[in-house]
């Protein structure tokens, strides 16, 4: 079996489980197959995929977008490791406010898949880390919003380190006072 699809504790956040093949040559990785994951769980219709390269100590998030341009993100390392989080921020959801936190790395070949409806956001553990994550619809800088990644609320066990943040995210907000529009159906 190429994949092996975990449903964690908020079952609507998936770990995906990816298998190398490897010989004295290096390795070879499928990364994603659209009827697997669509049978699995994760819709197939994803429409932009991004990158970024952060050095330890880099925080970014907890970023989301409002709907009607809610992006669910498949997410993955490419090389190095991060803290990843995802915060279900659905109103009325049984898991509102509580989050999903697992360590990528290169060194493990999985992806986390996040849903709309949640907050998401990682802490970069090594240097010159690669992030790479595809998305369910395009960026929309009009109905993105952050939430304050230490919002003691939210209980994040993050790293202890001295992170390095945007201005955007340094000025986010907590959860209850955050703009949001998702509700849990």
């Amino acid at each position: 079996m190429q994949y092996q699809f975990t449903r964690l504790d908020i079952p609507d956040v998936i770990l995906v489980t990816l298998k190398k093949f490897g010989d004295s040559r290096g390795f070879f990785m499928e990364t994603y197959r659209e009827k697997v994951f669509t049978e699995n769980g994760i819709p197939g219709s994803f429409v932009q995929e991004n990158f970024s390269k952060s050095n330890k100590g880099i925080l970014r998030g907890l970023h989301y977008q409002m709907d009607p341009y809610a992006q669910g993100k498949l997410v993955r390392v490419v090389s190095g490791s991060v803290l990843d989080v995802a915060v279900d921020i659905r109103k009325g959801s049984p898991t509102f406010g509580r989050h999903i936190a697992v360590t990528l790395s290169e060194n493990e070949p999985t992806m986390l898949w996040v849903p709309t409806g949640f907050a998401h956001g990682f802490a970069v553990l090594e240097d010159n880390t690669q992030f790479s994550y595809k998305t369910t619809d395009y960026y929309h800088p009009e109905v993105e919003r952050s939430i304050l990644w230490s919002d003691p609320e939210l209980k994040i066990n993050w790293p202890d380190m001295n992170f390095n943040l945007s201005e955007k995210d340094k000025d986010a907000l907590c959860l209850k006072d955050a703009e949001n529009n998702f509700i849990y159906v």
